[in-house]
C-alpha cells in the first residue's frame, strides 16, 4: 500500500466512524423521544432497556451508512484540499481519482455490508424490537403510592397514604378499600401506619400494618332488612397484593412474524408472489359473484323463452311492473355497495403489495446510496476544499435532505399506487447525475 494510499484511508475512516455513530445516536433519541411515555415508569431493568436500544439501534444502521459516507467524503478531501495536499499530489502527475480510489474500495465494501446487514440482520432486530416494545407497552407501570393520592392500579384495591417517609417503605395514616368482593360498599382496613415491601421474587407486595381497624359489611340483608357489620381491631396484621399483572412477560417472537419488515428479498419475493396470486383468486370471485341473477320466477309468464325483453316486460300487468322496477333498483344498489366494497378490499391489498415492494427496493438503494452519495462528496469536498466540519456538515446535510426527501415522496407515491415500485430509486436516480456532474468538474480543475 502506497503511502498515499495510507494517508487517504486514515483521514477518511477516523470521520466515517464518528460520523456513523453520532448519526445512530441521534436516529436513536428519535427512537427515545418517541416511545418515552411507553417506557418510562415502568421499572424496567437495565438489561431491558439496553437490549431494546441496542436492537433499535441495529435498524438504523442502513440509513446512517449513507450519511457517515456522505460526510467523510466531504470532509476527507476537503481537509486535503484546504492544507494544499490535492495541489501538490496532482502536481505530481497523480490524477483525483486515484487519490479517490482508495476510499471507493471502501465503500464499495461498505455498500456490500449495508446489503447484507439489511438483508439478514435488519429483519431480525426489527423483530426482537418489535417484540420487546409490544412487551413494555403492556406492562403496567412500576408500583408508585404518592402520599394525599388514591392508588387503584392494583386489581379490587384502592390504596391511599398520608404520609411516606423518605426510606419510600414506611406509611403513615393508610387507608385501604378492598373492591373484590364487587359489592355496593368495600371492606376497608385503616391503619396509623405500616411497612411497604416486596417479596425476593416480587411477585407479592406485603404490607404490614399496625394500630388499625377494618371494616366489613355483609352483602346478605338479614331479617330486619339491616346487613350485619363487622369492625376487628388489630395490634399487626399483614396484607399481600399480587403482583404477577406488574411483571414484565416476554412475548413469543413468532406471533409477531410475518411482517414485511421481518422479512430478507427472497421472503419477500415468495410472498408477493402469494399475495398476488390471491388478489386475483379474490378477483374472479368478486367478478362471478357480481353476475346478473335471473328475475324473479313469480313475475315471469310460462313462454318467456321465446319473448325478448321488451315484449316480456309489457306482457307484464302494472303492479309486477312496479315490482320489477323496485327489485331491479334494490339489486343495482346491493351492486353498488357491493362494488365499493369490493374496491376498498382491492384497494387495501394493493397497497400491503406495495409496502412489500417497496421493502424489497430499499434494501437495495439505501445500500447503492452509500456509493452515489460518496461520488457526490468526495468531488464536492475537492471542489470547496474546506475542511472541518461546518462546510462538510452543511453540505452533507442539505445533500442528504434532498436525498431523502425526494425518496420519501416517491415512497408515498409507490405506496398509493401512483409509481411503480421502481420508483423508489428516484432519489438515487436524480442524485447520480449530480455525482457524475460534481466528478466530471473535480477531475478538470
Amino acid at each position: 500500500m502506497k503511502r498515499l494510499d495510507r494517508l487517504v484511508i486514515k483521514s477518511f475512516i477516523g470521520p466515517l466512524l464518528l460520523t456513523f455513530a453520532v448519526a445512530v445516536f441521534v436516529l436513536l433519541m428519535q427512537f427515545i423521544w418517541k416511545y418515552v411515555d411507553d417506557i418510562a415508569g415502568k421499572g424496567l431493568s437495565v438489561w431491558i432497556i439496553s437490549k431494546l436500544m441496542l436492537d433499535a439501534a441495529a435498524t438504523f444502521v442502513p440509513m446512517a451508512l449513507p450519511i457517515a459516507v456522505l460526510f467523510a467524503s466531504i470532509m476527507t478531501m476537503g481537509n486535503l484540499g484546504e492544507h494544499y495536499e490535492l495541489v501538490a499530489v496532482k502536481s505530481g502527475g497523480i490524477p483525483l481519482w486515484r487519490v479517490m480510489f482508495p476510499m471507493g474500495i471502501i465503500v464499495v465494501m461498505l455498500t456490500v455490508v449495508a446489503f447484507i446487514f439489511a438483508d439478514y440482520v435488519m429483519p431480525s432486530a426489527v423483530l426482537k424490537y418489535r417484540t420487546t416494545l409490544y412487551d413494555i407497552t403492556r406492562k403496567k407501570p412500576a408500583v408508585n403510592i404518592k402520599p394525599g393520592q388514591y392508588y387503584s392500579e392494583i386489581d379490587g384495591y384502592v390504596i391511599r397514604v398520608n404520609q411516606k417517609d423518605p426510606d419510600g417503605r414506611t406509611l403513615h395514616d393508610i387507608t385501604i378499600y378492598d373492591h373484590r368482593a364487587n359489592s355496593a360498599k368495600p371492606d376497608i382496613v385503616v391503619a396509623k401506619n405500616g411497612i411497604m415491601q416486596m417479596t425476593p421474587d416480587e411477585h407479592y407486595m406485603l404490607f404490614t400494618l399496625y394500630d388499625g381497624c377494618s371494616y366489613s359489611e355483609a352483602a346478605e340483608k338479614g331479617r330486619d332488612d339491616t346487613k350485619p357489620f363487622t369492625r376487628i381491631f388489630f395490634a399487626k396484621d399483614e396484607m399481600s397484593f399480587d403482583m404477577s399483572e406488574f411483571a414484565f412477560d416476554k412475548s413469543d417472537e413468532s406471533i409477531f412474524q410475518g411482517g414485511y419488515q421481518m422479512m430478507n428479498t427472497s421472503q419477500l419475493d415468495s410472498n408477493i408472489v402469494r399475495l398476488k396470486a390471491k388478489q386475483e383468486d379474490d378477483r374472479v370471485q368478486n367478478v362471478n359473484s357480481l353476475r346478473p341473477n335471473h328475475l324473479p320466477h313469480e313475475l315471469l309468464p310460462r313462454n318467456v323463452a321465446r319473448m325478448s325483453f321488451d315484449d316480456l316486460y309489457a306482457s307484464l300487468d302494472d303492479g309486477k311492473k312496479h315490482r320489477l322496477l323496485n327489485d331491479a333498483v334494490a339489486r343495482a344498489e346491493r351492486r353498488m355497495n357491493d362494488c365499493k366494497i369490493q374496491q376498498q378490499i382491492y384497494t387495501s391489498q394493493m397497497e400491503y403489495i406495495n409496502r412489500h415492494y417497496i421493502e424489497w427496493n430499499r434494501k437495495f438503494t439505501l445500500s447503492i446510496a452509500c456509493l452515489v452519495l460518496f461520488f457526490v462528496g468526495a468531488p464536492f469536498g475537492s471542489i470547496v476544499r474546506k475542511g472541518g466540519l461546518g462546510v462538510p456538515l452543511v453540505a452533507s446535510v442539505v445533500f442528504f435532505v434532498i436525498y431523502y426527501v425526494i425518496g420519501m415522496i416517491a415512497e408515498k407515491a409507490v405506496r398509493e399506487g401512483a409509481l411503480e415500485p421502481w420508483g423508489m430509486w428516484i432519489s438515487t436516480l436524480v442524485m447520480l447525475p449530480i455525482g457524475i456532474a460534481l466528478t466530471y468538474k473535480a477531475v478538470q480543475r
